[in-house]
């Protein structure tokens, strides 16, 4: 019995039957690895604005977030949002994401870029000394005013609405201040106003609310602005907000925001898009000053076009397995499931076929010499005593002796023994005719 095993393990049939089954399963594993996404970059770079600025806060929250699922993100300061943006756009930079102000973006950015989500309002705030009255752009026309640096959003933000109000350079003194020394010279009386776009949780914005002698303007027109600039949306920010003992304000202030988005690369690895989706749901979802718990993230108020990816996100929430499981174990897990698919539908066949092909093989051997004793014995019936009994006995001990030289395995001992009956019954027959 253990040399039968021996040799059926060591036979040629088997080990060539084997090996073909084996191409074909590492043939779907070549194939299906041709579908399967590289596994996603452990180091990412986010653009975060001028430094000091809200974007670069929200981004070290998002840097904290992302280190604890394995995920390094470098931050890289800028000039503003339309460094931002040709950053992303050039596919050399390494840029993947960056925090987008509304507004800002071009027809032409959604070409290479899509918006993950909105992730917050951070309204158009107008401060200006006390004893001046203003409840329109319009009536900062021949004052003093800063409107951000060139390239920042906020910049680019106040030359649409200023336009908007026949207010521009030569009828008004604009200047480019960044907006903590803008606010300074605000407070010194250097100025009449300044603009500044941000969140109300932003320090800069909390300091002037409470700063003795400025005033924020009230948009009395903000409606109208939330239909003429689709990204904008009117809202009220309520009395008491930042300070209910205080009262400030002291009413309710109407004012327009565009919304803070979440914008990527269109070549960012699909698991990244979970992730960075699961970590901005978990820092911007919670109430505010000016929404509620839940509203945000949010696909309204983006510029760029959605991705298909978060819009599933923000539907239905994240996949089975990144719910479940750890990022790293999910992302492989998906890859996984990728590569199995392929490898059962073919595995499956391959073990219902291998057994039928390694018992063809080893039947085809003893079917030759089937095969030409049927035909000797088919002369034998045509010629009877006209054959040539002496060539007919030489062909008949060729055909025992062949057959003697035929290796099998025990499971097909049978098919050969019943061979070597059927050769003596055709040489009992020819020695009767002798």
């Amino acid at each position: 019995m253990a040399r039968w095993n021996w040799s059926r393990w060591t036979s040629l049939d088997f080990w060539v039957t084997f090996i073909g089954a084996l191409a074909m399963v590492a043939g779907a594993f070549w194939v299906a690895s041709h579908f399967i996404a590289p596994a996603p970059p452990s180091r990412i770079v986010m653009t975060v604005g001028q430094e000091g600025g809200a974007y670069e806060s929200l981004a070290k929250d998002m840097q904290t977030a992302l280190a604890q699922n394995g995920i390094k993100l470098e931050l890289r300061t800028t000039h503003g949002a339309q460094e931002d943006l040709r950053l992303l756009n050039d596919p050399q930079s390494g840029v993947t994401l960056a925090v987008v102000q509304g507004g800002v973006a071009t027809e032409a950015d959604g070409v290479d870029l899509m918006s993950l989500a909105s992730l917050y309002r951070e309204p158009v705030w107008v401060f200006y000394r006390q004893g001046l009255k203003l409840d329109r752009l319009s009536a900062l026309k021949g004052r003093s005013l800063s409107i951000g640096p060139k390239g920042s959003g906020v910049h680019t933000l106040a030359e649409q609405l200023l336009q908007a109000n026949g207010v521009d350079a030569h009828n008004t003194r604009l200047a480019e201040w960044p907006s903590e020394e803008a606010a300074q010279k605000l407070i010194n009386k250097q100025l009449d106003a300044i603009m500044v776009v941000g969140a109300p949780e932003s320090n800069l914005v909390g300091k002037l609310m409470r700063e003795p002698g400025l005033r924020l303007m009230d948009f009395a027109q903000a409606q109208a602005y939330s239909r003429q600039f689709p990204f904008l949306a009117d809202i009220v920010l309520p009395m008491g907000s930042f300070d209910l003992a205080r009262n400030i304000p002291d009413h309710d202030v109407k004012l327009i925001a565009p919304t803070a988005n979440l914008v990527v690369r269109d070549d960012i690895h699909p698991a990244l898009i979970d992730l960075l989706m699961a970590v901005a749901t978990d820092l911007t979802g919670d109430a505010s000053m000016l929404h509620h718990e839940g509203e945000f993230p949010s696909p309204k108020g983006v510029d760029i076009p959605l991705s298909d990816d978060a819009a599933r996100y923000m539907k239905n929430g994240p996949s089975f397995l990144h719910r479940y499981l750890p990022f790293w174990i999910a992302v492989w897990a998906d890859r996984l499931i990728v590569l199995l698919i392929p490898l059962v539908a073919v595995l499956l066949p391959v073990m219902r076929l291998a057994p039928s092909v390694y018992s063809w093989r080893i039947k085809s051997r003893i079917y030759r010499w089937y095969g030409r004793l049927k035909q000797l014995e088919y002369e034998l019936d045509l010629e009877g005593s006209q054959l040539n009994k002496a060539e007919a006995m030489g062909r008949l001990d060729d055909i025992e002796r062949g057959v003697s030289h035929i290796r099998t395995p025990l499971a097909f001992s049978e098919n050969l023994y019943n061979l070597r009956s059927h050769i003596e019954l055709v040489r009992h027959r020819l020695s009767k005719m002798a």
